[in-house]
């Protein structure tokens, strides 16, 4: 049995938990120690309950409490050795991030927490960004947070999960309509961006099997995506492949408050 929880899911902070009987680990420290301790104790947890921190990537967004965890809770910050550089020079982190550096092998598992993971990179326009593959208790977990395009190695490992956690930012119309700059449009959409709907929609229809059990839009944009678009358009990419209702479990993720904790 696996525990899933999202602390916050956007621009405003990403944090992740994911846990099991022997342990438990946040994914990304968007965050503040408070607010992770608060919403921790209102699950009936403690800032024991995990024992290390996955970092996706380089940006604030993702990361601009991991040097407090650091320097308050000594816990150690695995993610890939390029993250790891950026991480050493970041603002942030640079001060505290030493002592809880380790480095992920390239292309192997490692454990954590009593968890096999093991990162893949994916396009985004940071130093570098990875998602994860996770396995523990027979289950099968992927998340991956901030994507410019899907690739074949994350469909590779999304179609072995049973559970998957995906980016769904933008609505096309909405975002084009909007207010945003042209550069930043051009950013978001250009392949280095972000996921929108759509794309979202047609990684699902690479990436479904029949063992694929639930579903997570994350990152959904505050100004360019609304739950209920997202929502949709993911629905009826599983529509299309004849996947019968009540399947797959398919939810949003919401943006700035915790959502409930799921067993997976």
């Amino acid at each position: 049995m696996i525990k899933f929880m999202s602390l916050s899911s956007g621009s405003c902070g990403n944090c992740y938990y994911l846990g099991t009987e022997s342990g438990g680990i946040l994914i990304d420290a968007g965050v503040s120690l408070r607010r992770l301790k608060k919403t921790l104790l209102e699950n009936g947890m403690d800032l024991d309950s995990f024992s290390a921190v996955l970092v996706t990537h380089d940006h604030l967004d993702h990361i601009r409490h991991l040097g407090s965890f650091c320097k308050r809770l000594n816990k150690p910050v695995y993610t890939s050795a390029v993250i790891h550089g950026a991480l050493a020079r970041h603002t942030f982190t640079a001060p505290t991030i030493a002592p809880c550096r380790r480095v992920l092998p390239e292309g192997e598992w490692t454990e954590i927490a009593g968890m096999k993971v093991r990162y893949f990179v994916v396009p985004h326009d940071a130093t570098q960004t990875v998602g994860y593959a996770i396995e523990a208790d027979g289950r099968k977990f992927v998340i991956m947070t901030d994507v410019g395009r899907m690739t074949d190695e994350a469909v590779a490992f999304a179609r072995e999960a049973d559970t998957v956690v995906v980016e769904s930012n933008y609505d096309m119309d909405m975002l084009m309509s909007g207010p945003y700059t042209y550069e930043l449009k051009m950013r978001i959409v250009q392949g280095c961006g972000h996921l929108s709907n759509d794309e979202c929609a047609s990684a699902i229809r690479r990436f479904w099997h029949p063992g694929l059990k639930n579903i997570f839009l994350c990152h959904l944009s505050e100004n360019n995506n609304t739950h209920e678009l997202a929502y949709q358009c993911s629905l009826e990419a599983l529509q299309s492949l004849g996947v019968q209702k009540g399947t797959v479990a398919l939810r949003c993720l919401p943006r700035q408050i915790p959502s409930q904790m799921f067993t997976l």
